[in-house]
Protein backbone atom coordinates (compact mmCIF):
# COMPACT_ATOMS: atom_id res chain seq x y z
CA UNK A 1 0.00 0.00 0.00
CA UNK A 2 0.97 3.08 -1.10
CA UNK A 3 1.94 6.54 0.76
CA UNK A 4 -0.94 8.22 -0.72
CA UNK A 5 -3.79 5.17 -0.35
CA UNK A 6 -2.58 4.75 3.37
CA UNK A 7 -2.66 8.48 4.40
CA UNK A 8 -6.32 8.43 2.89
CA UNK A 9 -7.03 5.17 4.50
CA UNK A 10 -6.27 6.60 8.08
CA UNK A 11 -7.92 9.98 7.57
CA UNK A 12 -10.98 8.25 5.91
CA UNK A 13 -10.88 5.63 9.41
CA UNK A 14 -10.31 8.95 11.82
CA UNK A 15 -13.62 10.36 9.72
CA UNK A 16 -15.73 7.07 10.12
CA UNK A 17 -15.20 6.93 13.85
CA UNK A 18 -15.79 10.59 14.33
CA UNK A 19 -19.57 10.17 12.45
CA UNK A 20 -20.09 7.26 14.20
CA UNK A 21 -19.74 9.04 17.66
CA UNK A 22 -21.31 11.74 16.37
CA UNK A 23 -24.39 9.67 14.64
CA UNK A 24 -24.80 8.08 17.92
CA UNK A 25 -25.70 11.30 19.90
CA UNK A 26 -27.83 12.81 17.06
CA UNK A 27 -31.45 12.25 16.85
CA UNK A 28 -34.94 13.17 18.17
CA UNK A 29 -33.21 13.32 21.65
CA UNK A 30 -29.38 15.16 21.09
CA UNK A 31 -26.83 13.97 23.22
CA UNK A 32 -23.61 15.77 23.35
CA UNK A 33 -20.38 13.75 21.86
CA UNK A 34 -18.71 13.59 25.07
CA UNK A 35 -21.41 11.94 26.99
CA UNK A 36 -22.03 9.51 23.92
CA UNK A 37 -18.69 8.49 24.11
CA UNK A 38 -19.07 8.11 28.61
CA UNK A 39 -22.05 5.98 27.75
CA UNK A 40 -20.66 3.94 25.16
CA UNK A 41 -17.20 3.41 27.26
CA UNK A 42 -19.04 2.36 30.36
CA UNK A 43 -21.32 -0.20 28.18
CA UNK A 44 -17.83 -1.77 27.00
CA UNK A 45 -16.11 -1.73 30.51
CA UNK A 46 -19.22 -2.21 32.34
CA UNK A 47 -18.59 0.98 34.26
CA UNK A 48 -21.44 2.37 36.62
CA UNK A 49 -23.90 5.39 35.19
CA UNK A 50 -26.37 7.50 37.51
CA UNK A 51 -30.00 5.84 37.95
CA UNK A 52 -31.35 8.88 36.02
CA UNK A 53 -28.65 8.71 33.23
CA UNK A 54 -30.44 4.85 32.17
CA UNK A 55 -33.03 6.13 29.80
CA UNK A 56 -30.70 7.84 27.49
CA UNK A 57 -27.85 5.04 28.32
CA UNK A 58 -30.20 2.64 26.56
CA UNK A 59 -31.00 5.15 23.97
CA UNK A 60 -27.33 5.37 22.67
CA UNK A 61 -26.28 1.31 23.63
CA UNK A 62 -29.31 -0.05 22.86
CA UNK A 63 -31.01 2.06 20.15
CA UNK A 64 -28.44 3.85 18.26
CA UNK A 65 -25.01 2.23 18.45
CA UNK A 66 -25.85 -1.03 16.62
CA UNK A 67 -27.60 0.88 13.94
CA UNK A 68 -25.20 3.42 13.72
CA UNK A 69 -22.43 0.18 13.24
CA UNK A 70 -25.35 -1.91 10.82
CA UNK A 71 -25.12 1.19 8.60
CA UNK A 72 -21.15 1.56 8.34
CA UNK A 73 -21.07 -2.16 8.03
CA UNK A 74 -23.51 -2.24 4.94
CA UNK A 75 -22.21 1.03 3.38
CA UNK A 76 -18.78 -0.39 3.15
CA UNK A 77 -20.00 -4.30 1.83
CA UNK A 78 -22.13 -2.30 -0.82
CA UNK A 79 -19.24 -0.07 -2.05
CA UNK A 80 -16.62 -3.35 -2.33
CA UNK A 81 -19.07 -5.23 -3.72
CA UNK A 82 -19.62 -2.56 -6.12
CA UNK A 83 -16.10 -2.30 -7.35
CA UNK A 84 -16.34 -6.28 -7.90
CA UNK A 85 -19.50 -6.16 -9.88
CA UNK A 86 -18.37 -3.65 -12.13
CA UNK A 87 -15.06 -5.35 -12.87
CA UNK A 88 -16.98 -8.86 -12.80
CA UNK A 89 -19.13 -7.62 -15.86
CA UNK A 90 -17.18 -4.55 -17.36
CA UNK A 91 -19.94 -2.31 -16.99
CA UNK A 92 -19.27 1.30 -16.00
CA UNK A 93 -23.87 1.02 -14.73
CA UNK A 94 -23.14 -1.83 -12.51
CA UNK A 95 -23.75 -1.91 -8.70
CA UNK A 96 -24.74 -5.41 -6.40
CA UNK A 97 -28.19 -5.57 -6.95
CA UNK A 98 -27.60 -6.12 -10.74
CA UNK A 99 -27.71 -10.10 -10.64
CA UNK A 100 -31.41 -9.97 -9.27
CA UNK A 101 -30.16 -10.00 -5.52
CA UNK A 102 -32.78 -7.62 -4.28
CA UNK A 103 -35.57 -8.84 -6.01
CA UNK A 104 -34.61 -12.58 -4.95
CA UNK A 105 -34.45 -11.00 -1.49
CA UNK A 106 -37.93 -9.28 -1.82
CA UNK A 107 -39.44 -12.13 -2.91
CA UNK A 108 -38.14 -14.34 0.43
CA UNK A 109 -38.85 -11.30 2.76
CA UNK A 110 -42.51 -11.08 1.74
CA UNK A 111 -43.25 -14.71 0.63
CA UNK A 112 -42.01 -15.60 4.72
CA UNK A 113 -43.95 -12.50 6.07
CA UNK A 114 -47.30 -13.30 4.36
CA UNK A 115 -47.08 -17.09 4.59
CA UNK A 116 -45.23 -17.17 8.49
CA UNK A 117 -42.85 -19.81 7.11
CA UNK A 118 -39.96 -20.12 9.07
CA UNK A 119 -41.35 -19.18 12.41
CA UNK A 120 -39.26 -21.34 14.54
CA UNK A 121 -36.89 -18.39 14.20
CA UNK A 122 -38.88 -15.73 15.48
CA UNK A 123 -37.70 -12.12 14.92
CA UNK A 124 -35.26 -13.83 12.40
CA UNK A 125 -37.42 -15.29 9.88
CA UNK A 126 -37.98 -12.29 7.82
CA UNK A 127 -34.08 -11.61 7.52
CA UNK A 128 -33.59 -15.69 6.91
CA UNK A 129 -36.27 -15.51 4.33
CA UNK A 130 -34.47 -12.57 2.63
CA UNK A 131 -31.38 -14.15 3.01
CA UNK A 132 -32.33 -17.05 1.15
CA UNK A 133 -34.45 -15.94 -1.40
CA UNK A 134 -31.07 -13.53 -2.05
CA UNK A 135 -29.20 -17.07 -2.68
CA UNK A 136 -31.43 -18.66 -4.21
CA UNK A 137 -31.98 -15.54 -6.88
CA UNK A 138 -28.12 -15.66 -7.49
CA UNK A 139 -27.93 -19.71 -8.25
CA UNK A 140 -30.84 -19.40 -10.83
CA UNK A 141 -28.84 -15.96 -12.20
CA UNK A 142 -26.02 -18.16 -12.19
CA UNK A 143 -27.35 -21.44 -13.88
CA UNK A 144 -28.94 -19.56 -16.30
CA UNK A 145 -25.96 -17.65 -17.65
CA UNK A 146 -23.99 -20.27 -17.61
CA UNK A 147 -22.63 -21.32 -20.93
CA UNK A 148 -20.10 -24.11 -22.26
CA UNK A 149 -17.69 -21.08 -22.61
CA UNK A 150 -17.99 -19.75 -19.04
CA UNK A 151 -19.96 -16.63 -17.63
CA UNK A 152 -19.41 -14.01 -19.83
CA UNK A 153 -20.11 -10.64 -18.78
CA UNK A 154 -22.94 -9.39 -21.01
CA UNK A 155 -24.83 -12.50 -20.78
CA UNK A 156 -24.67 -12.36 -16.81
CA UNK A 157 -26.03 -8.71 -16.83
CA UNK A 158 -28.77 -9.73 -19.28
CA UNK A 159 -30.13 -12.65 -16.98
CA UNK A 160 -29.71 -10.44 -14.14
CA UNK A 161 -31.77 -7.53 -15.54
CA UNK A 162 -34.43 -10.39 -16.65
CA UNK A 163 -34.54 -12.04 -13.59
CA UNK A 164 -35.02 -9.19 -11.83
CA UNK A 165 -38.52 -8.55 -13.69
CA UNK A 166 -39.32 -11.95 -12.99
CA UNK A 167 -39.03 -11.59 -9.30
CA UNK A 168 -41.15 -8.19 -9.53
CA UNK A 169 -43.63 -10.30 -11.26
CA UNK A 170 -43.72 -12.79 -8.37
CA UNK A 171 -43.68 -9.73 -5.88
CA UNK A 172 -47.13 -8.36 -7.85
CA UNK A 173 -48.98 -11.84 -7.67
CA UNK A 174 -47.79 -11.91 -3.65
CA UNK A 175 -48.78 -8.75 -3.01
CA UNK A 176 -52.66 -8.95 -5.39
CA UNK A 177 -53.31 -12.26 -3.08
CA UNK A 178 -52.15 -10.99 0.12
CA UNK A 179 -54.70 -10.31 2.77
CA UNK A 180 -53.89 -7.45 4.26
CA UNK A 181 -51.61 -4.45 3.59
CA UNK A 182 -48.33 -6.24 5.23
CA UNK A 183 -47.24 -7.71 2.53
CA UNK A 184 -47.60 -4.12 0.77
CA UNK A 185 -45.23 -2.25 3.58
CA UNK A 186 -42.49 -5.45 3.70
CA UNK A 187 -42.36 -4.87 -0.30
CA UNK A 188 -41.24 -1.18 0.32
CA UNK A 189 -39.20 -1.67 2.89
CA UNK A 190 -37.27 -4.44 0.99
CA UNK A 191 -37.27 -2.34 -1.97
CA UNK A 192 -36.43 0.87 -0.15
CA UNK A 193 -33.85 -0.10 2.82
CA UNK A 194 -33.46 1.19 6.12
CA UNK A 195 -32.26 0.49 9.38
CA UNK A 196 -34.82 0.51 11.80
CA UNK A 197 -35.30 -2.93 13.08
CA UNK A 198 -31.10 -2.99 13.44
CA UNK A 199 -30.49 -5.04 16.69
CA UNK A 200 -27.15 -6.06 18.38
CA UNK A 201 -28.30 -9.66 17.33
CA UNK A 202 -28.56 -8.69 13.38
CA UNK A 203 -24.94 -7.42 13.78
CA UNK A 204 -22.63 -10.40 14.39
CA UNK A 205 -23.64 -12.23 11.03
CA UNK A 206 -23.56 -9.57 8.95
CA UNK A 207 -20.65 -8.21 10.02
CA UNK A 208 -18.66 -11.50 10.09
CA UNK A 209 -19.64 -12.00 6.46
CA UNK A 210 -19.24 -8.48 4.93
CA UNK A 211 -15.27 -8.43 7.01
CA UNK A 212 -14.55 -11.99 5.61
CA UNK A 213 -15.40 -11.26 1.74
CA UNK A 214 -13.38 -7.65 2.46
CA UNK A 215 -10.65 -9.76 3.45
CA UNK A 216 -11.11 -12.16 0.67
CA UNK A 217 -11.31 -9.66 -2.23
CA UNK A 218 -7.91 -7.92 -1.06
CA UNK A 219 -6.42 -11.25 -2.67
CA UNK A 220 -8.31 -10.48 -6.14
CA UNK A 221 -7.07 -7.17 -6.62
CA UNK A 222 -4.01 -7.97 -9.47
CA UNK A 223 -6.68 -10.73 -11.31
CA UNK A 224 -9.59 -7.87 -11.26
CA UNK A 225 -7.23 -4.97 -12.78
CA UNK A 226 -6.59 -7.83 -15.58
CA UNK A 227 -10.41 -9.47 -15.44
CA UNK A 228 -11.30 -5.36 -16.64
CA UNK A 229 -9.20 -5.30 -19.40
CA UNK A 230 -11.00 -8.51 -21.06
CA UNK A 231 -10.98 -12.36 -21.03
CA UNK A 232 -8.42 -12.69 -23.93
CA UNK A 233 -6.28 -10.28 -22.42
CA UNK A 234 -6.57 -11.94 -19.07
CA UNK A 235 -6.04 -15.42 -20.44
CA UNK A 236 -2.47 -14.26 -22.35
CA UNK A 237 -1.69 -13.23 -18.62
CA UNK A 238 -2.29 -16.32 -17.09
CA UNK A 239 -5.58 -15.27 -15.23
CA UNK A 240 -8.66 -17.64 -15.77
CA UNK A 241 -11.37 -15.50 -16.51
CA UNK A 242 -14.04 -17.98 -16.08
CA UNK A 243 -12.70 -19.39 -12.61
CA UNK A 244 -12.20 -16.32 -11.25
CA UNK A 245 -15.47 -14.59 -12.30
CA UNK A 246 -17.09 -17.73 -10.87
CA UNK A 247 -15.24 -17.05 -7.46
CA UNK A 248 -16.19 -13.42 -7.43
CA UNK A 249 -19.58 -14.17 -8.22
CA UNK A 250 -20.22 -16.26 -5.24
CA UNK A 251 -17.96 -13.81 -2.79
CA UNK A 252 -20.54 -11.11 -4.00
CA UNK A 253 -23.59 -12.87 -3.85
CA UNK A 254 -23.22 -14.15 -0.57
CA UNK A 255 -22.00 -10.66 0.61
CA UNK A 256 -25.20 -8.96 -0.78
CA UNK A 257 -27.32 -11.55 0.28
CA UNK A 258 -26.30 -10.52 3.74
CA UNK A 259 -26.57 -7.00 3.59
CA UNK A 260 -30.27 -7.26 2.17
CA UNK A 261 -31.45 -9.62 4.66
CA UNK A 262 -30.69 -6.83 7.40
CA UNK A 263 -31.29 -3.81 5.74
CA UNK A 264 -33.29 -4.20 2.16
CA UNK A 265 -31.89 -2.55 -0.77
CA UNK A 266 -30.12 0.34 -1.19
CA UNK A 267 -29.24 1.73 -4.38
CA UNK A 268 -26.62 3.96 -5.57
CA UNK A 269 -24.12 3.66 -2.93
CA UNK A 270 -22.49 0.73 -4.93
CA UNK A 271 -22.71 2.22 -8.14
CA UNK A 272 -21.38 5.86 -7.30
CA UNK A 273 -18.96 5.06 -4.78
CA UNK A 274 -16.19 2.79 -6.65
CA UNK A 275 -16.35 6.29 -9.60
CA UNK A 276 -15.35 8.69 -7.23
CA UNK A 277 -12.78 6.33 -5.20
CA UNK A 278 -10.94 5.72 -8.78
CA UNK A 279 -10.77 9.44 -9.10
CA UNK A 280 -9.07 9.66 -6.02
CA UNK A 281 -7.13 7.33 -5.88
CA UNK A 282 -6.63 5.61 -9.51
CA UNK A 283 -7.51 2.30 -11.40
CA UNK A 284 -5.67 -0.10 -9.58
CA UNK A 285 -8.17 -2.00 -7.50
CA UNK A 286 -6.02 -2.72 -4.98
CA UNK A 287 -5.81 0.52 -4.17
CA UNK A 288 -9.44 0.86 -4.68
CA UNK A 289 -10.52 -2.20 -2.36
CA UNK A 290 -8.84 -0.50 0.44
CA UNK A 291 -10.62 2.94 0.18
CA UNK A 292 -14.04 2.41 -1.47
CA UNK A 293 -15.42 0.51 2.01
CA UNK A 294 -14.43 3.17 4.11
CA UNK A 295 -16.18 5.69 1.99
CA UNK A 296 -19.00 3.76 1.87
CA UNK A 297 -19.07 3.46 5.38
CA UNK A 298 -18.80 6.95 6.13
CA UNK A 299 -21.93 7.85 3.35
CA UNK A 300 -23.97 5.46 4.71
CA UNK A 301 -23.44 6.28 8.77
CA UNK A 302 -24.59 10.34 7.05
CA UNK A 303 -27.72 9.15 5.03
CA UNK A 304 -28.87 7.19 7.42
CA UNK A 305 -28.53 9.94 10.05
CA UNK A 306 -30.43 12.36 7.83
CA UNK A 307 -33.53 9.66 7.22
CA UNK A 308 -34.24 9.38 10.61
CA UNK A 309 -33.74 13.15 12.02
CA UNK A 310 -35.29 15.46 8.92
CA UNK A 311 -38.60 14.62 9.37
CA UNK A 312 -38.12 13.32 12.99
CA UNK A 313 -39.98 10.99 14.15
CA UNK A 314 -40.67 9.54 10.78
CA UNK A 315 -38.35 8.15 8.44
CA UNK A 316 -37.41 8.98 5.17
CA UNK A 317 -36.18 5.79 2.89
CA UNK A 318 -32.92 4.81 2.73
CA UNK A 319 -32.89 4.30 -0.97
CA UNK A 320 -34.76 7.84 -1.59
CA UNK A 321 -31.71 9.76 -0.04
CA UNK A 322 -28.89 7.72 -1.80
CA UNK A 323 -30.75 7.98 -5.10
CA UNK A 324 -31.36 12.08 -4.51
CA UNK A 325 -27.55 12.25 -3.48
CA UNK A 326 -26.18 9.56 -5.85
CA UNK A 327 -27.70 10.96 -9.07
CA UNK A 328 -26.32 14.21 -9.40
CA UNK A 329 -22.95 13.14 -8.28
CA UNK A 330 -23.20 9.98 -10.91
CA UNK A 331 -23.98 12.76 -13.69
CA UNK A 332 -21.14 14.72 -12.60
CA UNK A 333 -18.63 12.00 -12.62
CA UNK A 334 -19.95 10.84 -15.98
CA UNK A 335 -19.66 14.61 -17.47
CA UNK A 336 -15.61 14.85 -15.86
CA UNK A 337 -13.64 15.61 -18.26
CA UNK A 338 -11.08 12.88 -19.43
CA UNK A 339 -13.14 10.64 -16.91
CA UNK A 340 -13.61 6.96 -18.26
CA UNK A 341 -14.71 3.87 -16.10
CA UNK A 342 -11.56 2.17 -15.14
CA UNK A 343 -9.56 5.38 -14.92
CA UNK A 344 -9.04 9.15 -14.73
Amino acid sequence: MDGSVLGFAVALSVVLVGSVLVAAGLGPAVIAPGETVRYLWAALTGGEIGSDEVTTYQIVWQIRTPRVLLAAIVGAGLAAVGVVVQALVRNALADPFILGVSSGASVGAVGVSVSGGLAGLGIYAVSAGAFLGALGASLLVYLAARSAAGIMPLRLVLTGVAMAFGFQAVLSVIIYFAPDSEATSAVLFWTMGGFGAATWGSLPVVAVVVLAVLVVLRRYGRALDVLSLGDETAGSLGVDASSVRRGLFVLAAVATGAMVAVSGAIGFVGLVVPHVVRILVGAAHARVLVVAPLVGAVLMVWVDLVSRTVVAPRELPLGAITALVGVPVFVVLMRRRGYLFGGR
